[in-house]
């Protein structure tokens, strides 16, 4: 894990419920805008949709345990 994925988890896990819902929203839309660019042949860089996906599987990951009360 890089400094950069600690530094994220770290900021995601201090915010509440209501926000990491908001932003399991967003990363969700940028999902989405992204496919729709490799489909239309837009998106320069395809790792970036593994990227997203790895931020939204964190997400939810904190969700659960916040709403199990693990954390």
């Amino acid at each position: 894990m890089s400094y950069k994925e600690s530094e994220e988890i770290k900021e995601l896990s201090a915010m509440d419920i209501e926000t990491l819902e908001k932003k399991l929203l967003e990363a969700r839309r940028e999902l989405f805008n992204f496919r729709f660019q490799q489909a239309t042949r837009q998106l320069t860089s395809t790792s970036k949709i593994k990227d997203i996906k790895i931020r939204i599987a964190r997400i939810l990951t904190l969700l659960a345990e916040k709403k199990r009360g693990v954390r």
